[in-house]
């Protein structure tokens, strides 16, 4: 409790090669696609989860992009998450305390899922190893924004590999996540009571922090001021914002990558994505405070 960061995102995506094209075009390196696979109950057998990833791995946490691979209740819950709109569902807290989170979640009445120890395959300098997690959930549509869970990384070494840190758009850190509600602050009060954290208001814009990212809710009419975005659907985990390294150098890359990109009063810079991956990215320099949204 309290040492919550942002561990990754995901988007939930039809197609996997399309949005590898789309990832590739802006800059991103990417990890080679790997299928997924689950523990139910600790000791049990090893089950294919029906669903398989490509991840850009940041030197702060990383962006996730899942698709269905099977006919199992993980792939139709992606399937049906995608029927809403193609993008964010995921926002995974990182920890190392799962007992403690579960502990918390069952106490503040979200009845949490039993923990469950997920591993895939992934390539070594040297050949292969297995990456193991442990995730905690609740029961699908507790938390209407998507899959909000904890993530536990038993095996960083093997995801933040070094060759897979350097991106041609200079992308560092994931440093938020803007959530899309009709009511913010029923939103943050509620992630307040998952997460132990404080919730904030400023203006319109109400905001937790972590020790490491931010997460900001912000209303569809703030969202299509600001950006002039259309919400897809309500409530949508909408954009986040990435850290560079170099923003210039950002620029100069989605520029010549000839996607929906514009620089906006801030100086920060908007990435639409293409239908194949959904959502927008804002783009700042490392060092620099979030935006206050409304």
């Amino acid at each position: 409790m309290g040492k919550l960061n942002i561990d990754h995102v995901a988007h939930f995506v039809p197609h996997i090669d399309a949005a590898s094209a789309a990832l590739e075009q802006a800059g991103f390196t990417l990890t080679p696609f790997s299928e997924q696979s689950h523990r139910l109950e600790p000791g049990g057998p090893l089950t294919a989860a029906g669903a398989g990833n490509r991840c850009v791995m940041l030197r702060e946490g990383y962006l996730e992009f899942l698709t269905p691979t099977g006919d199992t209740a993980i792939a139709q819950q992606l399937r049906n998450s995608i029927q809403r709109y193609t993008g964010l569902h995921l926002i995974a807290l990182g920890t190392v305390t799962p007992d403690a989170d579960h502990a918390r979640l069952t106490k503040q009445g979200f009845s949490p899922l039993p923990p469950v120890a997920l591993q895939r395959e992934i390539g070594t300098s040297d050949g292969h190893d297995t990456a193991r997690f442990t995730v905690v959930r609740v029961p699908p549509g507790t938390m209407a924004e998507g899959r909000i869970q904890y993530c536990q990384q038993h095996t960083p070494e093997l995801l933040w590999q070094s060759r897979w840190l350097e991106h041609r758009n200079h992308a560092r850190g994931l440093v938020a996540v803007i959530i899309c509600v009709a009511d913010p602050q029923e939103a943050a009060q509620r992630y307040a009571r998952y997460t132990g954290l404080l919730a904030q208001v400023c203006g319109a814009q109400w905001r937790i922090d972590t020790q490491r990212g931010a997460l900001l809710f912000v209303t569809p009419d703030i969202v299509e001021k600001q950006f002039g975005i259309t919400a897809p659907a309500l409530p949508w985990i909408a954009a986040y914002v990435l850290s560079s390294d170099n923003l210039s150098a950002t620029r100069d890359v989605l520029t010549k990558a000839h996607g929906d990109m514009r620089e906006l009063e801030s100086g920060r810079l908007l990435l639409r994505w293409s239908g194949a991956v959904g959502g927008f990215i804002l783009f700042q320099q490392t060092g620099t405070a979030l935006p206050t949204l409304g």
